[in-house]
Formats: structure tokens, sequence, C-alpha cells
């Protein structure tokens, strides 16, 4: 049976709750700089997520919500500035510790260094936003925690598409069964699924509802020692909150 090396976290939704009152807060600060009336509201961000990347979910905003919008002539070019604007805004939520880690990663994550796992990420969201959260939430020496940071427009099809934890498994030259995935939403599981990547699920207000077919198991939460998590799909064979130990059986099995 192949021996469990290395753990490949996605960061938004999974690391820390990011979407709803960090990325969509910076998103609307952003706009109102630029002058324009756009308002993601909660609901409405919600939906969006259904595409994956900043830059693709204004695009999708502007075909569905806003179609009588003047476009400027480079369009992408506006986006990707407006994207710039947006993420300083993120950076500057982070800093003010207003978007903390989910409950039980910092533990997870030394753990698995104490125990001498492998650590890598694969995002859609920029390699500037994993930098802010992991600097703000776990200072500067996390950055050498994660021996691949696969994260923004690093490959050209973003998730679903299983592009970018392929090659961070190329870059860490491991192969699938080597590793384990962590995840948050459908869009998720569909790219490390494709990846064939065992993957366990922690659900947020936005995917509670999602498709979690394939998945390892399925949690509310990594949860603490003294705040146990709440199974929603799977068997977490006596345990009560997630671990290496934990982590090793579900990759085992």
């Amino acid at each position: 049976m192949p021996e469990l090396k290395a753990l490949i976290f996605d960061v938004d939704g999974t690391l820390a709750d990011t979407e709803k009152d960090g990325h969509r807060v910076a998103f609307n600060l952003a706009f109102a700089d630029a002058g324009l009336d756009w308002d993601w509201t909660v609901d409405i961000y919600g939906d969006l997520l259904s595409v994956t990347g900043g830059k693709e979910r204004m695009k999708h905003f502007l075909d569905k919500y806003n179609p009588a919008f003047d476009q400027p002539e480079d369009l992408d070019s506006y986006i990707a500035d407006m994207h710039k604007a947006k993420t300083a805004h993120y950076t500057r939520l982070l800093s003010q510790g207003l978007i903390p880690l989910r409950p039980g990663v910092k533990r997870i994550l030394n753990e698995a260094r104490e125990k001498g796992l492998r650590l890598a990420i694969a995002t859609t969201t920029t390699p500037a936003n994993v930098e802010a959260l992991l600097v703000h939430t776990l200072g500067e020496e996390s950055m050498d925690w994660f021996e691949v940071i696969a994260a923004g427009d690093i490959v050209p099809a973003k998730k679903p598409a299983p592009d970018i934890y392929d090659w961070a498994l190329e870059k860490m030259n491991l192969k699938a069964e080597d590793c384990i995935a962590f995840e948050d939403s459908h869009n998720g599981i569909l790219s490390s699924l494709g990846a064939s990547l065992t993957t366990i699920i922690t659900i947020n207000g936005y995917t509670k509802d999602h498709d979690f077919t394939g998945a390892a198991i399925v949690l509310d939460q990594y949860g603490e020692p003294d705040s146990p998590f709440t199974v929603l799909a799977g068997d977490a064979d006596g345990f009560t909150y997630l671990n290496i130990d934990m982590i090793k059986a579900l990759h085992a099995a």
C-alpha cells in the first residue's frame, strides 16, 4: 500500500473561510474605488463562485448580471487592473486579522511538519493572495513550509480541471497515490478527483449543499480536541477531530 508522503491544500474556503467576508468585500471595495455601482451581495457572490478565478468571475458577472455595462475596448486589462486593486484590499483585510484560519488548520500543518510530511498548495487564487493569507495568519516563515505553491494562472485551465493538481504533483515528483488533497467545493473535488487524489472535504456556508460524491469524508470542520467535527458523509473511524493519524487512515482506506 502506498505511503502517505504529502498533503495538498486548496486555500479559499479550506485553509480559511475567505469568500463571504474576505474576497467579496474586497471586490466591492475595488468597485467603489473605480466609481462603479456593482454590488456583489452574499447571494450574488454565492452564484459567482460557480466560476473559478477572480478575473473570470468578473467577466461572468458582466455577462449574467450587467450586460448593459459599457465595456472598455481592452476589457482584459480593465479587469486585470480591477483585480489588482481588489487584491490590495484583500491583503489589508488579512493584515487587520479579519480573516482567521479555520479551526484545526494550524495544528494539522504543524503535525504534518513534525511527522515529516511534505506540504503543497493547489488553488485558483493568486500567489499574492496565498502569500498574504499565510504570512498574516502563520507568519513569514510559513512560506517555506510549502514545497510547492501552485496558484492562479500558472496553468491555463482552472478548477474544475485537474491541471493545477497535476502541475503540483509533477513539481513534487510524486504520484497521486502518495498524496491526499483538502478541498471545500464541488469544483475543487472535481479537480482533485480528476487528478486521482484521495480528497478530504470541509464544507462552508457557500458549499454546504454541493455534491461531494467520491470524497473520502465530508466534515463540517477539521475540529479540535475540545471542539469535535460533525461527519456529514463517510466514516471517521472513531476520531472526533482531524489529525495526521486520521488523515493516514483515510489515505490507506
